[in-house]
């Protein structure tokens, strides 16, 4: 949150214009909502000098990858500690960003699917266990009928959770990366009939981005609902979010307070088709609606639970053929210490760098940047370090 403003060391003489023009303004700024996640004037302990050298560091990391603009969101113990927004939304027309800005967050987008299918499993409607293809499974025939290619009729919704139904990754061959002009039916009925799984369901860990658009749909099939129209009602409403939309492709077309995604090293943001990657990919959002949502998915001080703790257990545990290791993928969320440490997930996209975290301590945090650098793992670790080292700047918060 920005500083409150200095009371000027000036007394100007009133007279009954400039009298009445600061009663007009002060009805007005009343007359104002201001957003509940804004209205907290706190800092969470940290001073002035603290806060500065947050503000140094996010600046270090925008010199250093040429970034246009962040958006930084975090909180302590359910309260925003701090909410810092800077730099250029759209360099053309000189536009600053602004803390309620719009980010498209690429895979961030995992964790709001896998929220969703864990809210239906508790209401019963579905299984981990479920088939998802063919005539007595969740979505049917309505991808082709059998006979598939092999191993397709035994993916559960566990796998596809778990980046386990044994192909389609995140590769050159990446299906949501082809065939911009097909829709959801065509583009998975045609890779399902024509790009093989490489390993049985369940035995191997490959990241899918496919495998969660597969997600949206089961989503859909048994809501009977669009994807994002259920998840804003479902998901994000209940934790006060109202803006957080599927992003659309052109640039023209940028929603309210979108930024512009601006690309490096010949990479085109706006030659994507991103409406199309809703649930894996697809979702815009300002970094503090993304730490409302993680406050509310495990609670925190006066938030409640989006999910019970029984399934909060069963989401973040670690799939079996995840790689060992202290950082493994569960259900959607990376996750340290078999879920009892942090959770996370970073998203990247041409134009696009993100990354939120949820601790044990009970910090959530998000950070947004509006393009992405080549190669883009150094980026995607630079984002990560740099909010590590904002929140370390405040010695009592023990972060």
């Amino acid at each position: 949150m920005p500083n409150p403003p200095t009371p000027s060391p000036f007394r100007p003489t009133l007279t009954r214009r400039t009298l009445l023009q600061n009663l007009a303004v002060t009805a007005t700024i009343a007359a104002t909502p201001f957003p509940k996640a804004f209205a907290q004037a706190q800092f969470g302990g940290s001073n002035g000098q603290e806060r500065g050298e947050m503000g140094r560091i996010a600046g270090a990391f925008r010199q250093q990858f040429s970034v246009p603009a962040t958006s930084i969101a975090i909180s302590r113990n359910g309260q925003f500690v701090y909410d810092q927004s800077v730099g250029m939304g759209d360099r053309q027309h000189l536009t600053q960003v602004q803390q309620d800005s719009l980010f498209r967050i690429a895979s961030l987008s995992k964790p709001i699917t896998s929220v969703t299918i864990f809210t239906l499993l508790e209401q019963g409607k579905l299984n981990l266990t479920d088939k998802v293809f063919g005539p007595s499974a969740i979505l049917g025939i309505k991808y082709g009928k059998p006979p598939y290619k092999q191993w397709v009729a035994d993916i559960t919704v566990d796998q596809l959770l778990t980046h386990t139904c044994g192909g389609w990754p995140n590769d050159a061959n990446d299906p949501m990366m082809h065939n911009d002009g097909w829709d959801h039916t065509k583009l998975i009925t045609e890779t399902i009939a024509n790009q093989p799984l490489t390993n049985q369901p369940g035995t191997h860990w490959a990241y899918s981005n496919f495998g969660y658009c597969i997600l949206g749909r089961v989503i859909e099939q048994i809501t009977g609902q669009p994807y994002d129209a259920y998840v804003k009602a479902n998901i994000l409403a209940p934790c006060g979010i109202s803006t957080m939309q599927i992003a659309a492709n052109k640039e023209s077309q940028r929603a309210p307070n979108e930024v512009v995604y601006y690309g490096q090293y010949s990479e085109d943001p706006y030659k994507l088709n991103v409406t199309r990657m809703d649930s894996h990919g697809g979702w815009i959002a300002s970094s503090t609606e993304l730490v409302q949502f993680l406050n509310h998915v495990a609670g925190a001080p006066n938030i409640p639970a989006l999910l019970k703790p029984a399934t909060i257990k069963l989401m973040t545990t670690p799939a079996p053929a995840y790689p060992p290791g202290d950082a493994r993928y569960a259900r959607g969320w990376m996750v340290r210490d078999n879920g009892a440490g942090n959770w996370w997930h970073s998203g990247s996209l041409p134009g696009t760098t993100t990354v939120m975290v949820r601790t044990p301590t009970g910090f959530c945090w998000a950070a947004l940047a509006n393009t992405r650098t080549q190669p883009s793992n150094e980026i995607d670790t630079a984002i990560d370090q740099m909010m590590w080292n904002m929140v370390r700047t405040v010695p009592s918060w023990n972060a």
